[in-house]
């Protein structure tokens, strides 16, 4: 078992996360990346920043408004934490494909283009949660198992029973610091194996699109398994959580799109990415 302490930077009165950092990092190297995939077929790499700025701004929110929902806690919205994956990529979803549309960029170029940065932004988040102690695992005694004793909350015996309803051994003390499965950097490991996968294919010569769904269809796949080793307390019908079955909805999603958009007749880019203009 190994234990890990939360990474902090304290620049005078500025305390920065070790989340805070991987998420700003998650941004710029999936905007990097698009800018990548931009300069390669010549078409305006600007896009990339526009991508990127509505993402922060529509991720932020909607990763609020949707902890706000869960918890009923409207105060959550004026803290620092707070912040749900789902609710993040809903709302910078919708923020990218409405600035995507202000700029006459068809949707399905869109979502081509930030298939492959998606699953490198999630992983680096994924990163920063685990440098923080949030989003572990269930206890368990496999030799790579982590215990945050400063964790959100602590992977105590007390936590784990208070919190996620988990039950303890008969007679532990509240207080023992327990391992748990590192559910952040399996995910991580996960999602760097799906952006290498959707960057080599992104070439392919498919419509334009295709990718996004394949990513949906992954990326839903891998949060639905991980869900059964996380430490949780949302279970819902049939002892799923609210996230396995958001996973699913990706999934489906994910399905119809690529069925629909891996065949058939391309859509043309835009005069925004062709040339620039609007």
């Amino acid at each position: 078992m190994t234990t890990v302490y939360p990474f902090n930077l304290h620049l005078g009165p500025l305390n920065i996360t070790g989340y805070g950092i991987m998420l700003m990092v998650g941004f710029l190297i999936g905007g990097w990346l698009i800018d990548r995939d931009l300069r390669r077929r010549g078409w305006h790499h600007d896009y990339a920043a526009d991508i990127t700025v509505a993402a922060v701004i529509g991720g932020v929110i909607g990763a609020k408004l949707w902890y706000v929902a869960a918890t009923g806690d409207p105060g959550a919205l004026f803290t620092r934490g707070g912040l749900v994956w789902y609710g993040g990529f809903i709302g910078g979803s919708l923020a990218v494909l409405a600035n995507g549309r202000r700029l006459g960029v068809p949707l399905r170029w869109t979502c081509q283009l930030t298939a492959a940065a998606l699953p490198a932004a999630y992983a680096l988040g994924r990163i920063g949660c685990f440098l923080v102690g949030d989003d572990y695992g269930r206890p368990t005694s496999l030799p790579w198992s982590v215990a945050f004793p400063q964790g959100i909350p602590p992977t105590t015996a007390g936590a784990m029973a208070q919190d996620f309803g988990i039950p303890i051994p008969e007679g532990m003390a509240p207080e023992t610091l327990l391992g748990v499965h590192p559910t952040q950097l399996y995910e991580a490991f996960l999602m760097i194996g799906v952006f290498m996968l959707l960057w080599r294919l992104r070439s392919n010569g498919r419509p334009a699109g295709w990718l996004f769904g394949l990513y949906l269809l992954l990326a839903g796949t891998e949060r639905f398994l991980v869900e059964f080793v996380r430490a949780k307390a949302d279970h819902l019908a049939l002892g799923l959580t609210l996230a396995q079955f958001t996973a699913l909805t990706m999934v489906a999603i994910g399905g119809v799109l690529l069925s629909a958009w891996s065949k058939g007749p391309d859509v043309e880019p835009g005069k925004y990415l062709l040339k620039g203009e609007k």
